[in-house]
């Protein structure tokens, strides 16, 4: 497969990385041609192929391309924020962004992730791996009470709640819905430790 090392061979490859998203999101993965994906974007037969041999190929860089901008993302927050909560704070309002902006590519995963290679999918499972122990360092940097599990299972199900909204149709703005994930979001991050005991009553 060629490199696409232009800018415009890479604003190229990024339509096509965009229409593979909205499409197969759409229509799930086997239902869906590279060719289609190629007119969708623009991008003719022969093109699509200076850029990725397969669609599966497409997929893969797909879904790189999305573990690998949250986790560069994340990092790239801690080192601005010197506070620890406020840290936490545009974490989360950085992925509100990304699941309301990118509902097509968390449709994606959700689908297809079973349709990638072991080593791909591996790799994948890696980064995001390190982008859930960012958010945890910080969580535990904001609580330092917290057990390590118990504030990796708070940043897991965070992740559940704000992706969710890829499974149905806001009808709220986008400002207020951005605001109810926020708020929620934080609130669950930071709730108070419930004993084993407490738990058991309810």
């Amino acid at each position: 497969m060629s490199v696409a090392v232009t800018a415009r061979g890479q604003r190229r490859r990024a339509r096509l990385l965009d229409a593979a998203a909205a499409l197969v999101a759409e229509r799930g993965f086997h239902a869906v041609g590279i060719a289609e994906i190629g007119a969708a974007a623009g991008v003719s037969g022969s093109a699509i192929y200076r850029h990725f041999a397969s669609k599966q190929e497409i997929l893969v860089a797909l879904l790189d391309s999305v573990v690998d901008g949250l986790l560069a993302g994340a990092r790239r927050t801690v080192d601005e924020h010197t506070d620890a909560r406020d840290a936490l704070d545009a974490l989360v309002r950085a992925h509100v962004a990304f699941a309301l902006r990118d509902r097509a590519i968390i449709r994606v995963y959700d689908q297809e992730e079973y349709h990638l290679p072991e080593a791909d999918r591996a790799r994948i499972r890696r980064t995001q791996r390190g982008y859930a122990a960012v958010w945890t360092d910080v969580l535990q940097a904001v609580d330092a009470s917290l057990d390590r599990e118990v504030a990796r299972t708070r940043v897991h199900a965070a992740f559940g709640l704000l992706n969710s909204v890829a499974d149905f149709t806001p009808v709220l703005g986008a400002a207020e819905l951005a605001g109810q994930l926020h708020t929620m979001t934080m609130a669950g991050l930071l709730a108070p430790t419930a004993t084993p005991a407490q738990t058991l009553r309810r």
